[in-house]
């Protein structure tokens, strides 16, 4: 028995065309009016064209410490994922370890040290 849900992206701009709130709702969850979040990022495979075709929306509101914690997030998220879907787990340990370096050395540059 087959069946269909639905997700729900409503983007409020600004003046500028920039995002000042993302509320999302599902049809298939508790949402109601939808709950708020401050960043959104998908990735689409068009299996015509055989590309990824993406956009990424944040609030500006959106701080960058959760940009970073975000986007860390993500990567690692990334990695299990294809994990899952290939059985491949060197890409996700060295997606771990590439998160670790890079959180490193994010660290690093935001106070100001030297990066090797």
């Amino acid at each position: 028995m087959s069946r269909e849900t639905e997700i729900k992206f409503k983007i409020k701009l600004d003046d500028q065309n920039l995002p000042e709130k993302i509320t999302w709702t599902a049809t298939d969850g508790p949402q109601g009016d939808g709950d708020e979040c401050k960043s959104i990022m998908i990735g689409m495979w068009d299996g015509n064209e055989k590309n990824t075709m993406r956009f990424d929306l944040w609030t500006k509101d959106m701080q960058v410490d959760e940009m970073h914690t975000h986007f860390f997030q993500l990567l690692l998220s990334l990695g299990d994922t294809y994990n899952r879907a290939t059985q491949n787990p060197f890409v996700q340990e060295d997606i771990k370890q590439f998160c670790m370096d890079l959180a490193d050395k994010t660290r690093n540059w935001e106070e100001g040290k030297e990066i090797k």
